[in-house]
């Protein structure tokens, strides 16, 4: 659906977010899609090239805020297409480590060519002091909201805790 100039001034700021970052991820699966990567792939490779190569399944789900069943049907995937291996955990026997193969370090350069890209093209025109104020805006809305679900947590738990 497209808006018109009057709609979408009438967008709240969470609206603008989610639609900027739909619009974001749509640019970027199309650059990416003749690589032969959706999303849920290149997303949890980019991730876990972020966070570390070896990082367990846990770790990534949560670096993706995604749930762990989500997680492992990607990485299905990725294995299937010999992009990364998962290995068990010395430490932990029930846990597995992700890593990617040559072949996946070799298709995130590719990548990393074509997200730089898209990051180039779509802040074009845009200060870097307008960067970071945007950057600076996104972290304090995070932080609040994280403190907000931790209150609410808080407040459920003991809620929990009184009704026993």
């Amino acid at each position: 659906m497209t808006l018109s100039q009057e709609q979408l001034k009438q967008l709240s700021v969470p609206e603008r977010l989610g639609r900027v970052a739909r619009q974001w991820q749509a640019v970027a699966d199309r650059e990416l899609a003749p690589l032969g990567l959706t999303y849920p792939r290149w997303s949890a490779m980019w991730k876990l090239v972020r966070i570390g190569d070896g990082a367990s399944q846990k770790q990534l789900a949560e670096a993706l805020e995604i749930e762990l069943a989500s997680l492992m049907r990607t990485l299905t995937q990725l294995e299937q297409q010999s992009l990364v291996v998962r290995r068990v955990c010395p430490d932990d026997g029930r846990a597995k480590r992700v890593y990617l193969t040559d072949a996946g370090h070799a298709l995130v350069k590719k990548m990393e060519a074509k997200i730089l890209k898209v990051r180039r093209t779509l802040m074009a025109d845009i200060a870097d002091e307008d960067i970071e104020t945007v950057k600076h805006v996104l972290a304090v809305i995070s932080r609040n909201a994280h403190q907000m679900c931790s209150e609410q947590k808080q407040r459920d738990d003991k809620q929990g805790g009184d009704t026993q």
